[in-house]
């Protein structure tokens, strides 16, 4: 007889007490080797609008639709997305490392409002979505979960959109892009 394991569904037995300083340098090398691409999550209400760089983003269903994003807990945008229920993934065309960089903090802007360094459109939801983007996933907020030092949000995409740009890609804390097919 072999003896299966089970999947734990108490997320405190995911969590865990913290990696030892060798274990999590390790774990971010062999992350750092995933490629992904690049994102802005974005969300709004009202005059307020936010948005941040996110690279974990991954489909869930295609019936319905539904996606998640990774927001870091100490970001203001996840408890705006919270708050509002909608947000908006863009993904960036591989023309638009210097939206990536000012999302993620790495750059400023001359007004210091992030949303200068691009042009924005409202969709169904009212989450800003980016002109230019490889494509975009307009959500509602579905179900939102704390794992570690993220919250996990998951979206019913109410408006989906491919853009004719090649996606960023994100690799060894480097961007690149697809090569010509």
């Amino acid at each position: 007889m072999t003896a299966t394991a089970a999947i734990p569904t108490d997320s405190s037995m995911i969590e865990g007490p913290p990696m030892a300083t060798r274990e999590r340098d390790d774990f971010l090398a062999a992350m750092g080797q995933a490629a992904t691409g690049v994102t802005v999550v974005t969300t709004a209400n009202g005059s307020e609008r936010l948005g941040v760089t996110v690279s974990a983003m991954s489909s869930v269903s295609a019936d319905p639709p539904l996606l998640l994003v990774c927001v870091h807990r100490r970001s203001p945008v996840c408890d705006a997305i919270e708050r509002n229920g909608i947000f908006c993934v863009n993904v960036l065309s591989d023309d638009q490392r210097q939206i990536s960089d000012v999302f993620a903090g790495r750059v400023r802007t001359e007004t210091g409002d992030r949303f200068a360094c691009g042009s924005w459109l409202w969709r169904a939801t009212g989450a800003p979505v980016l002109v230019g983007a490889a494509a975009h996933f307009d959500c509602r907020l579905a179900a939102a979960h704390d794992h570690g030092s993220h919250r996990v949000f998951v979206g019913r995409a109410v408006d989906a959109k491919a853009g004719r740009g090649a996606p960023l890609l994100y690799c060894d804390r480097s961007y690149g892009r697809v090569a010509a097919r």
